[in-house]
């Protein structure tokens, strides 16, 4: 609401976020992130490609990408895991905060982007690419799927824990209109769906390896947590008055086409296996 015409915040916690919360670096610190977060995917792209065709012992490319994604970390530490959430999400709700919340977030983006992984991987090797991804490799993501599931349950324990103990009116309003108003459905469903079913499923060694399971895990993971951000943002945005229209299921198949449609049109252009990386014989033989 503090982006709202005439609706300026008085109280002393709202006067420090001033800069923070205002429409100028809302929009220019957006515009900044997404063009880093572009170039910075691009170039390290281009670098791997790049490297293919180096001669065959050569490091020097290897040792710049290394460098470029050392960068990367810092960018990424600077927004998706700590100003992005605050600016995206959290100040839906300004008067609302966690110091927990960038972590929560992190690790939902986390296990989603290994399940995102997953379902690449099984996709282009059922298809005859990626051969030389073994049992050993599926089970290794299936591990990250399966560990990064449980951070994401601490982290959300304690988020709540902490605030449910403390007790203070301006932080549990913020659970009591998920927990027991119109989105209680999908605030129980986000918990079944991110942790119990990951967390049951996964935990047996067979499953981490069996191809089906694996893709049912990883689908389940990537709507659980499209399901907790819809009831992260929905109630601070239009109140109770929420819907599943065409609406929002457009908008969710609109992102699912264009992020499939840009990764199989750039696995198109280059191998998908780097043809010179250093390491490349330590992970073909790779053993869990």
């Amino acid at each position: 609401h503090w982006l709202e015409k005439g609706n300026i915040p008085h109280n002393s916690l709202n006067t420090l976020k001033n800069f923070f919360l205002s429409k100028p670096f809302f929009s220019i610190w957006t515009v900044v992130v997404i063009a880093l977060w572009g170039w910075l995917g691009v170039k390290l792209r281009n670098l791997s490609v790049q490297q293919d065709s180096e001669p065959k012992g050569s490091t020097k490319t290897y040792w710049i990408n290394f460098k470029y994604s050392a960068g990367f970390v810092f960018v990424f530490a600077l927004s998706l895991a700590s100003t992005i959430p605050w600016l995206w999400i959290m100040s839906i709700d300004s008067h609302w905060f966690s110091t927990m919340f960038s972590w929560y977030t992190f690790a939902s983006s986390f296990v989603s982007g290994m399940s995102m992984i997953m379902l690449w991987i099984l996709y282009t090797k059922r298809h005859g690419y990626l051969d030389i991804v073994s049992d050993e490799h599926i089970h290794d993501v299936g591990k990250f799927m399966f560990a990064f599931s449980i951070f994401w349950t601490y982290l959300w324990f304690s988020q709540f824990m902490l605030i449910w103990y403390a007790n203070i009116p301006e932080e549990t309003i913020y659970f009591k209109i998920r927990m027991h108003g119109p989105y209680k459905f999908f605030y129980w469903l986000n918990i079944i769906l991110n942790f119990v079913c990951p967390i049951l499923i996964l935990m047996p060694r067979p499953n981490k390896r069996n191809y089906f399971v694996v893709v049912l895990v990883a689908v389940l993971i990537i709507f659980g947590h499209w399901i907790d951000f819809y009831q992260m943002i929905m109630p601070g945005t239009v109140g109770a008055d929420w819907q599943m229209g065409w609406f929002e299921i457009g908008i969710l198949c609109g992102f699912v086409g264009l992020v499939i449609w840009l990764v199989a049109n750039k696995l198109t252009k280059a191998p998908m296996v780097p043809q010179n990386h250093p390491f490349l014989k330590e992970t073909i033989i790779h053993i869990s």
